[in-house]
Order: structure tokens, then C-alpha cells, then sequence
């Protein structure tokens, strides 16, 4: 049996491999960052969605284009879908917990909109309802995605995948994804 400190170590080197690998997605980064800011300049507003941990990333990508990352700069529109537990448990109660995040695309997202999910799966059927509702009415998809990206990868135009299974390590490089696309934000 290994010690707790060997266990740690091992936690450790997972996440330091996952967020090691965000190096091979900084192309389609600049990518997903210039597209997301264009549309932002042209009127567009960015909605964000994810489930448990994922819904902390997707808030958090919100709540830092909106107010600010480092730097004093005008705030950015951006939504996250899941910041309104009333919205949620209503849709989920009516209508199933797989429309939580398709309805409000359908009542909100508009022609030059981004919806951007995080999901460590890729599978989750609200996710890919979400998905489906925004490529049906054209809107640019994002996906920061995990594990070999599930359903949802398909759904995205531009996905980002972190490879591997062991959620927390994707959760990890997601958030440095994350705060690079802050940093985008702050840098123009």
C-alpha cells in the first residue's frame, strides 16, 4: 500500500500531465477566443452551461468576462445557463432534466450568439439537447470537453478535448483553458 504522500504525488502528476497537454490545443484556443470576441463585438452574447464541477467552470468563465479577471477593462455579455437554480428546477420538474439547458437556448440564443458547454464526458444529455437546439439555429458551439469528448464533440465546432478519464485532471486543464480565455478577454 502507498502512502498518503506517494497517493498525493500521483494526484499531483495527473494534473501536472492534463494541464501539460493544454499546450497542443493553444491553435484552437485563439481559435474558440477570437471567434467568441468577434461575435461579443458584433452584438453577440456568449451562454454557458456545464453540470457539477463543469457547471463551477462554466459560472466562473462568466462571472470573469462579465466583471474582470486582472484587469479593469468594459465588461464582456455573457450568461451562464446554470446560475439560476428557480430556471432549473422548474424546467427539470416540467419538462425533464435533459431540457434544463435546451429551453433557455431556445428562448435566449440568437443569430451571432456562442454557447460554450464544459462537460468531462461529453455525454450529458442536457449538454447534447443544448448543443442540438444551437446548431439547429446556427449559433457557434464551444465545447471544453474530456475523455474523448462523447456526443457532444460531434455538436461543437470547435471542440477542445482533454484527454484521459479521471475527471478532476480534465476539470484542471479546463480551468487553465478557462483562464487563458481570460486573458484573450484582457489582452485585446
Amino acid at each position: 500500500m502507498t502512502s498518503i504522500q506517494d497517493h498525493l504525488l500521483q494526484r499531483i502528476d495527473g494534473s501536472i500531465k492534463a494541464i501539460e497537454s493544454v499546450r497542443t490545443h493553444l491553435p484552437e484556443l485563439i481559435r474558440v477566443g477570437t471567434s467568441i470576441f468577434e461575435r461579443m463585438d458584433a452584438g453577440g452574447i456568449l451562454y454557458t452551461a456545464g453540470n457539477g464541477g463543469s457547471a463551477a467552470h462554466a459560472l466562473h468563465l462568466a462571472e470573469e468576462l462579465v466583471g474582470k479577471y486582472r484587469s479593469e477593462r468594459p465588461p464582456l455579455p455573457a450568461v451562464c445557463l446554470n446560475a439560476d437554480p428557480t430556471s432549473l428546477t422548474c424546467i427539470a420538474n416540467d419538462f425533464g432534466y435533459d431540457a434544463v439547458f435546451s429551453r433557455p437556448c431556445q428562448a435566449l440564443l440568437r443569430r451571432g450568439d456562442i454557447l460554450l458547454v464544459c462537460s468531462t464526458s461529453g455525454r450529458s444529455g442536457n449538454l447534447i439537447e443544448a448543443l442540438q437546439v444551437a446548431r439547429d439555429n446556427e449559433i457557434l458551439t464551444i465545447g471544453l470537453l474530456g475523455n474523448e469528448g462523447g456526443p457532444c464533440r460531434d455538436l461543437c465546432d470547435h471542440p477542445i478535448v482533454i484527454a484521459g478519464e479521471d475527471s478532476a485532471f480534465i476539470q484542471d486543464a479546463h480551468q487553465v483553458l478557462i483562464h487563458l480565455l481570460c486573458e484573450m478577454a484582457e489582452q485585446r
